[in-house]
């Protein structure tokens, strides 16, 4: 029981990070930065007042993000419904498989051009290629979008998210160089990406009509078995090498529109318990950043740099390219470019770097932070009036004030 004041101080520090990230909503209203960076910026904080907190193992924040991803993904599928998604499924899917590919051979290329090795490039460009369905919906949420847009960036945060995963995946699992290496990771990421679609579409299909014909005795406990079955869902994809995020999407995206008893609760339910993972994901995000590290190297000037030229040149270019035939207008193509908002994700990418202990991880893991950190204050706090100067009509919607 010696440990018992250090474990007492570990939970006053993280449920005093958690409580004041609940409180941030009004906090990044008025300072008009979206609360997943209060709550990345108030962990780290803590962690350089109470260092006793880095005793913690990556591993343990990877697991723990991991499960929060789940909750959020499947919240995230529920809101997108599987009518907005059908509507907006081509762009989806063009967007969150072959424009993250694009965006990581985009990144490694800039990162190469800023002094990195080529591997280390590849590696960082991949933890940055995704957008973040914890941001996105967060900085979403309340607002109502006319038009496919909010759809595109909510389906494609939840679908290029499995993307960067299964693409970092098999990058850390090739070994050797040529040829040889690249057709073993192509492997891997397109068996990856075969069974999450597979388990998803299953999974998401028979559990609906589960939910539907078994009925429950209590059903206080209807709520609470949805999101078993979220994590049966991804459980079932993960245990055959699958996509178990892309999986949990799209049961999301079908359980979503299921007529299942107690909807309303079930939505309720689910909805709270994906606000409070993403505040647990980002808190643990926090904690593993060791700012005075970040501050006294090169990351910061690498990190801005990458920003820059993720959010004005790749992007940008990715989408115009993949979106060039598209019936979008222009000022709506723009939108979608600058809604590409980085999160949780990229960083637990960067973590499965630091655990796999590749060269140069920990510099990649504060390089990745900076990068999420700028892209949610900058793009995540300026979405409204980038809408209104695209011509996007947003409106904001379902606020309580008191």
């Amino acid at each position: 029981m010696h440990d018992g004041p250090v474990f007492g101080l570990i939970l006053l520090c993280l449920a005093a990070a958690t409580a004041v990230a609940i409180g941030g909503d009004r906090l990044s209203r008025a300072l008009r930065i979206p609360t997943p960076a209060i709550f990345l910026l108030v962990a780290a904080v803590v962690v350089q007042i109470s260092p006793s907190l880095h005793h913690h193992t990556y591993l343990a924040d990877e697991r723990l993000v991991t499960v929060a991803l789940v909750v959020i993904l499947f919240d995230g599928g529920m809101q997108i419904g599987l009518p907005r998604f059908r509507s907006s499924a081509p762009t989806i899917i063009v967007l969150g498989v072959i424009g993250t590919v694009l965006t990581a051979a985009g990144l490694t290329l800039a990162a190469h051009l800023l002094g990195m090795g080529w591997r280390e490039s590849l590696l960082l460009a991949t933890a940055l290629s995704p957008t973040d369905p914890a941001v996105v919906f967060n900085v979403l949420a309340g607002r109502e979008i006319e038009g496919p847009t909010g759809t595109i960036l909510q389906g494609e945060s939840g679908a290029n998210d499995p993307v960067g995963i299964a693409l970092m995946v098999a990058i850390l699992g090739s070994s050797g160089a040529g040829w040889g290496a690249v057709g073993h990771g192509l492997g891997a990421f397109a068996l990856q990406l075969a069974v999450g679609v597979v388990v998803g579409i299953a999974g998401g299909t028979s559990l609906a009509a589960l939910m539907r014909y078994v009925p429950l005795t209590n059903d206080a406990l209807r709520p609470v078995r949805s999101i078993v079955i979220a994590f049966l869902v991804y459980g079932a994809a993960a245990a055959l090498d699958g996509s178990g995020f892309l999986a949990v999407l799209l049961a999301g995206v079908i359980i979503g529109e299921a007529d299942v008893p107690h909807r309303v609760a079930t939505e309720k339910f689910t909805s709270g318990l994906a606000s409070l993972a993403e505040i647990v994901a980002f808190v643990a995000l926090g904690l593993t950043v060791d700012l005075h590290r970040v501050l006294t190297t090169d990351a910061v000037w690498i990190g801005l740099a990458l920003f820059v030229i993720g959010v004005l040149l790749v992007r940008p270019l990715v989408v115009a390219l993949l979106l060039s035939r598209s019936t979008l207008h222009t000022g709506e193509k723009i939108f979608v470019a600058w809604g590409g908002l980085k999160g949780a994700v990229p960083i637990l990418l960067g973590l499965f770097a630091v655990t796999a202990h590749a060269g140069g991880a920990d510099h990649l893991y504060d390089i990745v932070f900076v990068v999420v950190l700028a892209s949610v204050i900058v793009q995540g706090g300026t979405i409204p009036k980038v809408a209104n100067l695209c011509r996007v009509q947003m409106r904001e919607v379902g606020m309580v004030t008191s």
